[in-house]
């Protein structure tokens, strides 16, 4: 593999604390230096990529995407999945275990994990934390650490028992790693298709109540807060999944200032989009946690701003045009995001509200990579690995469902105006997008 020199950037990198007109040298996998303009003039033999009016930035990592193998090809692969993801700057993506069969074994988590799911991208997962996902025995959570595991997670099946819940951060803890929850009680959302609101009561449709999702994330923040307690030194780590509602942000934003070791993501489509979406039955605009009101838009926004939420997770969930080509209530809940992630961050985040845009990257970069403790990701620094985004920041597009590297094109940002277009995305040394 043939050195990469990147020059005429501006490099961003929030872990280093650089944003400023930088050339960057790549060699054997990992990043060799990153020095002011023409420190490098003397390499030799190197590949070049000009990055003249484009930032220069970590790749970015999503902490939860549905990439569907095992078990649900027809989806989406591992390998498309991954090639959508390096379109949208992603270079590592942490892959849900509600495969088919689930991910709740070693065996399955190796078969996710290898080279002949020929990934684009780096893949890591977060298997089950309880058999099937059922709730009811754990999983092997050790062996499954040995095996490359980053987290455990039911994902779209909460656990729902307190003391299930309780034993998963115990043992999670143990072993220093997340345990990363779908924050939402069903005894209280079961039969809902949609947000609370007046816009499911205009279409005659049953709506899902904030106090569903808040309920759970204040019981998970109460069982860290007593095993802190009662087991001095440990320090579990709960991570809520994209929070929706303003409550529940401001549940995580009180155990942040208590110094509980919570953390949590937002989605692009809930600080973009609001429950008006749904318009006239559109299943694109379906998904769980579902579109909120504008006051709940706003409260993930100002999240973001003030730093209670730690990252951007696109929720990538991709279903067959058949799958949601149905009445709204039979249609699967979920829609594909890494190809739009950044473009609606610069475009919400950016232009309309003051989010500097090393912030942006620190949310999908920096940040999740501490979130999952990924070591050499989310950075430039020298020695880490070459995992590199080079996107123009200015540049005006317009998202084209047809023309997505998904298997599935359920988005309800066909045709959105988009800030900020990918222009190369290196993983590992190599360039694994270049349009």
């Amino acid at each position: 593999m043939n050195d990469l020199l990147i020059l005429n950037g501006r490099v961003v990198d929030p872990a280093s604390s650089i944003d400023s007109p930088r050339d960057l040298l790549i060699r054997n996998g990992h990043i060799a230096g990153v020095e002011k303009p023409g420190a490098f003039a003397t390499t030799r033999d190197a590949d070049v990529l000009d990055a003249t009016g484009c930032v220069v930035a970590p790749g970015f990592i999503d902490v939860h995407v549905h990439l569907r193998e095992p078990g649900q090809g027809h989806k989406e692969t591992i390998a498309s999945g991954t090639a959508a993801a390096a379109a949208g700057g992603f270079t590592t993506v942490v892959a849900m275990p509600n495969t088919t069969p689930v991910n709740d074994s070693v065996d399955v988590l190796r078969w996710m994990l290898s080279p002949e799911r020929n990934a684009a991208i780096r893949v890591l997962a977060m298997p089950a934390a309880t058999l099937g996902s059922a709730g009811e025995q754990q999983t092997d959570f050790a062996a499954l650490a040995a095996a490359g595991a980053v987290g455990f997670t039911d994902d779209g099946k909460p656990i729902l028992q307190p003391e299930m819940m309780r034993a998963a951060l115990l043992r999670a803890g143990e072993l220093g790693l997340p345990v990363s929850q779908h924050a939402e009680d069903p005894r209280l959302s079961h039969g809902a298709i949609m947000n609370h609101g007046m816009v499911a009561f205009r279409l005659g449709l049953r709506g899902y109540p904030a106090v569903a999702e808040y309920s759970i994330v204040e019981r998970d923040i109460d069982l860290v807060r007593e095993i802190e307690r009662s087991r001095p030194g440990l320090k579990p780590h709960l991570h809520v999944q994209h929070v929706s509602t303003g409550c529940a942000l401001e549940a995580i934003r009180r155990a942040k200032s208590e110094g509980l070791h919570v953390t949590c993501e937002a989605a692009p489509h809930h600080f973009t989009l609001t429950d008006e979406a749904v318009g006239d039955y559109n299943t694109n605009a379906k998904m769980n946690p579902p579109l909120r009101a504008e006051e709940d838009r706003r409260a993930v926004i100002e999240a973001l701003l003030d730093g209670t939420v730690d990252c951007i997770a696109t929720d990538h969930a991709p279903h067959a045009s058949w799958e949601k080509e149905v009445e709204f209530d039979r249609a699967p809940n979920g829609i594909t995001g890494l190809e739009t992630a950044l473009g609606l961050a610069l475009r919400i985040l950016h232009r309309e509200h003051p989010l500097p845009l090393a912030r942006i990257v620190a949310l999908m970069s920096t940040q999740p990579a501490s979130v999952i403790g990924l070591r050499n990701g989310g950075t430039l620094r020298t020695g880490s690995d070459a995992d590199v985004v080079i996107l123009d920041p200015a540049a005006e597009w317009i998202f084209h469902a047809v023309q997505s590297k998904s298997k599935s094109k359920n988005t309800p940002f066909d045709g959105a105006p988009m800030l900020g277009q990918v222009r190369a995305t290196i993983c590992g040394g190599r360039i694994v997008y270049r349009p």
